[in-house]
């Protein structure tokens, strides 16, 4: 009998696993009792095998005689081992995947990378030292997940997505030393204030039309998209600023006697990070460790001062 492609397609891990442990203890005897099954159970299986590559692949000289493989056996053998390596491979990355190694890809945004992700990082490196965690940092005015696990984004976005709210994240007026008085300031005293802004991206033109819609239009002398390059000009005076509270706290503004930080009065509509995956995706164990690990920081983030 020859043996075809599509036969030895059909040969089973099983049967390699139970010709090995024969080929191994020397007898169907002992390689039952060390795979934990009967030792008619490992005679079928090896029998399936024969009936599968067309011939025998033990000699069975019987009495206490060790069986031995015979030339097809040591065939067989030599490349079933590669298969069951293989499998073994698969088995163990299959194990390390669900017990939440593997990799995850990440979107952020400079607030959340400097408040929240390095936290979600740490704790998840730490339960899973064999991950492997990609991030990339956009400001796009149109997110897209594309192949991301996961998306940090202040607000919604379209499509056939699914969303975490993480945390409301009020905006605070952070101005130069002396520039307003101490305390809340009134939202219609900042008409025709210069101010430095974020580009019209995200959230800021939201920001800024319900900064028009209190009566006060400020006027804006500089944009970046850098928080660092913002306070800076705060700094050196060029105008105050509209941030929010995640940026002040990443940047330890409330520490620095150059700066003071007011609550405004109203307050203007916080903006609002959230984490968005694919709809319909089954997470992986790690992807959904970081969600949950994600809300646990941005629970644990302090709130902004009152009556700054």
């Amino acid at each position: 009998m020859v043996a075809k492609l599509e036969d030895v397609s059909n040969i089973e891990v099983r049967h390699l696993t139970a010709m090995a442990a024969i080929a191994e203890e020397g007898s169907f005897g002992r390689a039952a009792v060390r795979l934990g099954y009967t030792q008619s159970t490992v005679s079928q299986q090896i029998a399936a095998l024969e009936r599968t590559v067309g011939g025998p692949v033990f000699d069975r000289p019987g009495g206490p005689k060790p069986v031995r493989l015979t030339p097809l056996g040591l065939v067989v053998l030599d490349h079933g081992r590669a298969l069951l390596a293989n499998a073994q491979a698969l088995a163990d990355a299959v194990e390390r995947f669900q017990a939440g190694d593997g990799r995850i890809d990440i979107g952020t945004f400079q607030s959340v990378s400097s408040m929240i992700l390095p936290s979600v990082v740490r704790r998840l490196r730490d339960e899973h030292p064999g991950c492997d965690i990609r991030l990339s940092e956009e400001e796009p005015e149109q997110p897209q997940l594309g192949d991301l696990d996961l998306l940090f984004y202040d607000g919604r976005i379209d499509g056939d997505v699914e969303h975490r709210k993480l945390l409301d994240d009020p905006y605070l007026l952070v101005a130069g030393a002396g520039v307003f008085p101490e305390g809340p300031v009134p939202l219609e005293r900042l008409d025709g204030v210069p101010m430095v802004a974020w580009p019209l991206t995200c959230d800021q033109p939201a920001m800024e039309q319900a900064v028009a819609r209190s009566g006060a239009r400020p006027r804006i002398v500089f944009r970046s998209a850098v928080n660092d390059t913002l306070l800076s000009m705060v700094r050196a005076g060029l105008g105050s600023a509209l941030l929010p509270w995640l940026v002040v706290l990443g940047a330890d503004v409330l520490s620095d006697d150059r700066l003071r930080v007011h609550e405004l009065r109203p307050s203007l509509p916080p903006r609002e990070i959230h984490l968005h995956w694919q709809a319909g995706r089954i997470h992986s164990p790690l992807a959904a460790r970081a969600v949950d690990i994600a809300v646990e920081v941005a629970a644990e983030l302090p709130p902004p001062p009152v009556g700054a």
